[in-house]
């Protein structure tokens, strides 16, 4: 799963959102280091729209304009929550390395001068 695409799931998690409101939860979510163009989203939604993932939840007109709200699917939920799974199954491989590059911690000694 690509990470715009994470992003989108995520932030329709805990409740519907409009177009722009999960541009604004991903940003939020992501603290700042995805941020999706109008294009990228909408092309996105209407993806994972025909993919099953999300679907509309309601329209309404505001200001003159029609607002759609997106929810997750269940099929939607069950993939974010497999690639989750599979983010945490990485991040625990690379820290296995990690640490084992780490020199282990000794007791503290002191140096006199």
């Amino acid at each position: 799963m690509r990470e715009p695409t994470f992003w989108i799931l995520t932030a329709l998690v805990d409740q519907p959102r409009h177009g722009y409101g999960v541009m604004q939860q991903v940003t939020k979510l992501s603290d700042g280091e995805t941020r999706l163009l109008p294009a990228t989203l909408y092309a996105a939604l209407d993806r994972l729209a025909a993919e099953g993932l999300v679907e509309v939840d309601r329209e309404e007109a505001v200001d003159g304009r029609l607002r759609r709200y997106y929810r997750l699917t269940d099929e939607g939920s069950t993939a974010l929550t497999a690639e989750t799974q599979r983010l945490s199954r990485n991040v625990q491989a690379a820290s296995r390395l990690l640490d084992a590059l780490r020199p282990p911690a000794g007791p503290a000694t002191a140096t006199f001068g």
